[in-house]
């Protein structure tokens, strides 16, 4: 069974920095064979996509309002993923959900619990 666990979420002030991890454990296939993606939920609006980190190549893609302050990354020897956060803002706040989407087999797709970022002064 996959298991996708967020870790690092909390309260910060405009500006701080958060770390967000996902740890994955239970991935039949290759965890390089995986696109490692964070997405955000804020109160009352759709999931939408902040970050993601393309298989072996790690070729990664921002969302524009986060281009330059967050930052993807994946640990394939502990088959992890994070998300470096700087320079937040208001309104960066959300639930921040990992997700792994294999790159060739449909079906396996899978997602964390979500962990809350708030950001207020």
């Amino acid at each position: 069974q996959v298991q996708l666990v967020e870790s690092g979420g909390g309260l910060m002030q405009p500006g701080g920095s958060l770390r967000l991890s996902c740890a994955t454990s239970g991935m039949s296939a290759s965890f390089s064979n995986y696109i490692m993606r964070w997405f955000r939920q804020a109160p009352g609006r759709e999931r939408e996509l902040v970050a993601s980190i393309i298989t072996t190549a790690d070729t990664t893609d921002y969302a524009d309002d986060v281009k330059g302050r967050f930052i993807i990354t994946r640990d394939r020897a502990r088959k992890t993923s994070a998300l470096q956060m700087t320079s937040l803002k208001v309104e960066d706040t959300g639930t921040y959900y990992c997700n792994a989407v294999h790159s060739t087999i449909r079906g396996l797709d899978f997602w964390g619990q979500g962990t809350q970022v708030t950001v207020s002064s």
